[in-house]
């Protein structure tokens, strides 16, 4: 779906990101995680066109990204960042009906009609009763529902999702990821999201990719990635892993009051499979 080769971006003499190389395919669920200023948000603005690398290059189905024109990228891929949509004047059917804007032709008209998806993606995301509502009248968790529905009404085939779930509570923060693991698996779309709450990467994310100090650090499924002592290496904190009872995918617990890990962290080449000696900590190869 998504290639990045050799991919770095540097703003003056400053290198933000470097070196990277992965490959996401058609249907695939990654999560990007890392602590603060690891540079997370910057490859997803590289990944989605918003921002152009330094060096190396994106690739989509193939295609040079930077040779899509808006529109025809727009048709290809949806971004939704972490602050959603802001409190406008703008109804909820408005905004849904904005979600067709790759699809219009220099008349500003669609050929195909719309309404029919856009009926389809109100019932299913619970707006009824809400479509003449303005987005001033409605709650932040409401209105990330709105902005999952603009996205779907755009019906892209690669789902960017820049930490989405921030400034939702727990209830609403559960509620979004499941709408969008259902849209995946009934689409088949593929999502990219970036995840601070390691807990909701490991339970809907196939793969993690983690960055470290602007290069990635490791790739691998949720159970490879989130053991105890490459939390430890990667986040300074000391943790405990759990199994979820139901879904089985690891959990992480903290300690209170043992936030900070001394410790010296040694250099992880991800270009490497690697066998940390404590607690068969693993790495797979990109």
């Amino acid at each position: 779906m998504i290639t990045a080769r050799g991919l770095g971006k540097a703003y003056g003499k400053m290198p933000i990101l470097a070196g990277m190389d992965l490959h996401i395919g058609e249907g695939e669920w990654w999560g990007i995680i890392g602590p603060n200023g690891s540079g997370k948000s910057t490859l997803m603005q590289l990944l989605s066109g918003v921002e152009s690398p330094t060096e190396g290059n994106v690739t989509l189905l193939g295609r040079e990204l930077g040779s899509y024109g808006r529109k025809a990228l727009a048709r290809i891929v949806a971004v939704l960042q972490q602050e959603g949509l802001e409190p406008t004047d703008f109804t909820v059917r408005e905004v849904l009906e904005m979600g067709r804007f790759p699809f219009l032709n220099w008349l500003g008209r669609e050929e195909k009609d719309a309404e029919p998806l856009i009926e389809a993606i109100i019932k299913k995301l619970d707006l009824n009763g809400l479509e003449e509502r303005r987005l001033t009248e409605l709650s932040g968790g409401q209105r990330q529902r709105v902005a999952l529905g603009k996205i779907m009404v755009q019906e892209p085939s690669l789902l960017m999702l820049d930490e989405p779930t921030t400034y939702l509570d727990i209830r609403y923060q559960l509620q979004f990821m499941d709408m969008v693991a259902e849209w995946r698996n009934t689409s088949g779309i593929t999502v990219i999201s970036v995840l601070h709450d390691l807990n909701l990467a490991a339970q809907f994310c196939d793969k993690l990719l983690v960055l470290d100090q602007g290069k990635i650090a490791g790739i691998g499924t949720p159970e490879e990635v989130l053991t105890a002592a490459y939390i430890r290496r990667i986040f300074r904190v000391e943790p405990a892993i759990v199994t979820h009872p139901e879904n089985g995918a690891p959990q992480v617990l903290l300690t209170a009051n043992r936030a900070s890990y001394a410790g010296g962290l040694p250099h992880i080449d991800p270009g490497c499979k690697m066998e940390a000696e404590e607690e068969g900590d693993r790495f797979i190869d990109q």
